[in-house]
């Protein structure tokens, strides 16, 4: 089982604004920084305004990802294990990666990689993230293949990352009544391939996983140029077509849909209040329906 424990003075830098401890911001696609007990952990890092012939729809502001502890990496495909993103950040940070890829990252200058299979888990502080099952089909050009992977991440609070994944009943077992799922429920294009959640099929992934709160993630972030009639109203739909079948098929789940750059105090909103903030000016907000949305203004 991988064990890692990385230092404890990576905080936020001066001039941040001040946070809860517990704290998400979702930067587009499967982006999103979770802060968990002071711990800094960044899922998936896709941060490029192009990708191949995909086309960043909403503009990235960087200034949350400083100090980041690690970054956990669901899978090879290059929407996910995206090079550049990564080389973004200090080459010692650690690197969580499915059992293969290791390899690939050090190659390319990262030495602090930690392999790991789903049931492993690793520490950083005093967080635990614990790999789990995922159902993705997981490959790269030139041979690069391995197994997709979910991270739960528990320390005070529990978040559970579900990478790309497709729905299978054992998600029940994998991630039971986390605190928040980060639940994908598209993609980049306006058909879904095989091993995907689309709205309705990440609605009954939350009827199996029971989370307190959903966030969902993997849509209205890329887009390919001519493919994309009316973009802005078609690149929000999914999330919309979401929070009406979560709303029938997990009606106890509070559904919380952030624009690109929005962030959520997990503290605050799993009360009675949701915090959000956009550009380092927050407001706060009476949450009366659990599958209200928080929408970018």
């Amino acid at each position: 089982m991988a064990r890692l424990t990385v230092p404890r003075d990576r905080g936020f830098r001066a001039g941040e604004p001040k946070r809860s401890k517990s704290h998400l911001r979702w930067l587009g696609h499967s982006t999103v920084v979770v802060e968990l007990d002071g711990t800094r952990l960044l899922t998936d890092p896709l941060l490029r305004k192009q990708v191949f012939h995909l086309r960043r729809a909403a503009p990235l502001e960087r200034e949350d990802l400083g100090g980041i502890d690690a970054i956990l990496i669901s899978h090879v495909h290059y929407d996910h294990l995206d090079l550049p993103s990564l080389k973004t950040f200090p080459l010692d940070t650690p690197v969580c990666v499915p059992i293969g890829v290791g390899r690939l990252l050090r190659r390319r200058g990262f030495p602090c990689t930690v392999e790991m299979a789903a049931g492993d888990e690793v520490s950083f502080g005093s967080v635990t993230v614990r790999a789990v099952r995922a159902e993705h089909l997981s490959r790269r050009v030139l041979g690069w293949r391995s197994e997709a992977l979910g991270y739960v991440m528990e320390g005070e609070r529990s978040v559970y990352f579900t990478g790309d994944t497709g729905l299978f009943s054992a998600m029940a077992e994998v991630a039971s009544q986390p605190d928040v799922a980060l639940l994908p429920i598209w993609g980049w294009g306006p058909f879904l391939g095989p091993s995907h959640l689309d709205p309705q099929r990440a609605s009954q992934a939350l009827a199996l996983i029971q989370p307190k709160m959903a966030v969902p993630i993997h849509w209205g972030t890329y887009y390919v140029p001519g493919l994309v009639r009316s973009r802005p109203a078609s690149l929000k739909a999914p999330a919309h077509t979401f929070v009406q079948a979560a709303a029938i098929n997990a009606p106890a789940v509070k559904v919380r849909i952030l624009p690109v750059g929005g962030a959520l105090s997990l503290d605050h909103c799993l009360g009675r209040r949701a915090w959000t903030e956009r550009g380092g000016v927050a407001r706060l907000a009476q949450k009366q329906d659990p599958h209200e949305e928080v929408e970018d203004e």
